[in-house]
């Protein structure tokens, strides 16, 4: 089984990185550039880059901003937000990125996903799932635009047809548990990792060590965060300590 990884995640908007709850009330976190520079010398195994708004405002992610985390970090870098064409991800490719994360257009154009895996291969594809409890079959149903439209998608179906259009990874955003600090969405992960033949990322809701234990003990992958990095409640090095303690491996 590989290590198990650990992920800051740099929610962006207007310049700045940002963080609410349940993807609401937006608050300033700091610069993107300084804060990726921190998380890669505190031994960060990937950074996550989300322009938050991109989608909403109808634009595509701000490219020197990428380059410039990209110049600055030597860990692998997913940028997203506002993605809706190929053209799009060469773009964010080329600014210096290793991996593009896509949510809204997926669920709009479901076709984009194939295209991209088939242009660059499936290990640079992650789906971004926001997803959150709703009335469908499996209970939960995928939002777009940064949590902020609700689809009749049932999230579990759409998690077995991203898999077919060529995801590399799926990056489980539980809206619910989002900014919350209450710990992830365990269910969730569990339900997810059961028909997932791809690393899944979970993602909303640390707030205690433990937590991060909990969703590596439900099957996630990889462990994503951002307040409680960006607030600095602890440094990842404790994050890979406590996985360590409870028997896993990390980088």
């Amino acid at each position: 089984m590989p290590a198990l990884r650990v992920i800051p995640c740099l929610d962006v908007a207007a310049g700045r990185v940002v963080k609410g709850v349940n993807f609401a009330d937006l608050k300033d976190s700091g610069d993107p550039v300084e804060l990726a520079n921190d998380y890669y010398l505190q031994g960060a195994d990937e950074l996550t880059f989300l322009d938050v708004t991109a989608a909403s405002e109808n634009r595509s992610t701000t490219l020197d901003m990428v380059t410039r985390c990209a110049e600055q970090v030597f860990i692998p870098l997913t940028a997203g937000g506002g993605i809706r064409t190929l053209a799009d991800v060469t773009a964010l490719l080329a600014a210096g990125a290793d991996k593009i994360s896509v949510g809204s257009a997926g669920v709009s154009n479901p076709e984009l996903l194939r295209e991209i895996s088939s242009a660059h291969g499936n290990q640079i594809l992650v789906i971004s799932l926001d997803l959150k409890r709703g009335d469908s079959a499996s209970g939960f149903v995928v939002t777009t635009h940064g949590g902020r439209k609700t689809t009749d998608l049932d999230g579990l179906a759409w998690v077995q047809q991203v898999q077919e259009l060529g995801a590399g990874e799926l990056l489980v955003n539980s809206i619910d548990a989002d900014g919350t600090q209450d710990g992830f969405d365990l269910e969730l992960i569990e339900l997810i990792k059961r028909q997932s033949s791809v690393p899944v990322i979970a993602s909303g809701g640390a707030g205690r060590l433990e937590h991060f234990v909990e969703a590596a003990q439900a099957g996630a992958d990889a462990v994503l965060a951002a307040s409680v990095f960006h607030n600095r409640v602890f440094r990842i090095d404790q994050v890979k300590q406590a996985l360590r303690e409870a028997g896993f491996e990390v980088r």
